[in-house]
Order: structure tokens, then sequence, then C-alpha cells
């Protein structure tokens, strides 16, 4: 993965409203399309919630769901396409390459990636990277996010999340 173009940024969401406005913010640059956004963190962290509202920020209806069995779920909202990948059941690298995702994550849209470490070396180089955990209190609705950019792209996206 190339340089980080800053250090990394520390931002906590105290509840569910505050994920919902930070996808709502990230929704409306004009920068997000076609950046790769890598989402880690342990089951339950909120990955998931944070694709759904910025999903829902850009206009898409009707279920969304978490590509966990599927690995992708893509929509087409407004705005472009976006490819949900969800990694976590690779136990190898190669199995993303067998899956043959390296062409639509090179192409167009916005691509939303959970568990990237199970595809290690393989990505492509990400604009922004979340680190998304829940808080030590077991609060389900806190977050606290460490962001970073890796791109110029990545810098403006990460501002717009802050706010």
């Amino acid at each position: 993965m190339a340089a980080i173009l800053e250090t990394p940024s520390l931002l906590h969401w105290p509840d569910e409203a505050a994920t919902q406005a930070a996808a709502a913010r990230l929704g409306a640059c004009p920068e997000l399309f076609p950046a790769l956004l890598l989402l880690e963190g342990g089951l339950g962290a909120g990955k998931t919630t944070l694709v759904r509202h910025l999903l829902r920020a850009l206009g898409v209806q009707g279920r969304i769901k978490s590509p966990s069995y599927a690995v992708l779920e893509s929509y087409e909202p407004p705005a472009g396409e976006v490819h949900h990948f969800d990694f976590y059941r690779f136990s190898d690298p190669r199995e993303w390459e067998d899956a043959g995702f390296r062409e639509l994550l090179a192409g167009p849209g916005l691509k939303l990636v959970e568990w990237p470490e199970h595809a290690a070396g393989l990505l492509p180089q990400a604009d922004l990277r979340l680190q998304i955990e829940g808080a030590d209190d077991g609060s389900e609705d806190i977050r606290s996010v460490q962001a970073q950019a890796f791109t110029p792209r990545g810098r403006v996206l990460l501002k717009a999340l802050a706010g």
C-alpha cells in the first residue's frame, strides 16, 4: 500500500445518528466516485451499518443486503455504480483472484471493501481506509473510527467524512 498522505484521523460517532450523518456527508462528496474504500474492524464493528447509511444517502431504495455470503452486492444509485465486497469468508488471497474481482475493482464506480486483509496484496490502491471499532463498554451504537487517506481523493473524502 502506498504512503499515507497524512497521519490517521480519529473520529467518534457517539450514536447511530452520528454514523448516518457521517455517511450522508460522505455521500454528498463529489470525489466519492470512483473511490475505493477499505472498511476494517471486527465482527459487529459497524462496517455494514456505515455502508447501508451511505447507500441510502446515495439514493438506493429497497433492501440493502450484507454481502457476507454472496461476497459481492452491486447497486446502481443515481450517482453511479456501487460494488460492496465482503471478503470475510476468504481464507486465501488467491480466492479473490479466482473470483474475478480485479476488473470490478479497477473499473468505474464506488468500491466498498469489508475485510480487505483477506485479499492482502491483491487490491488496487485504496483512497481511504476506515478502521471501525465499537465502544469498549459494549454500547452498540458508539463507534471509534481511525481514518487514513492514501490518495488526494482520499484526503478529500476524509475531510467530508469528518465534517
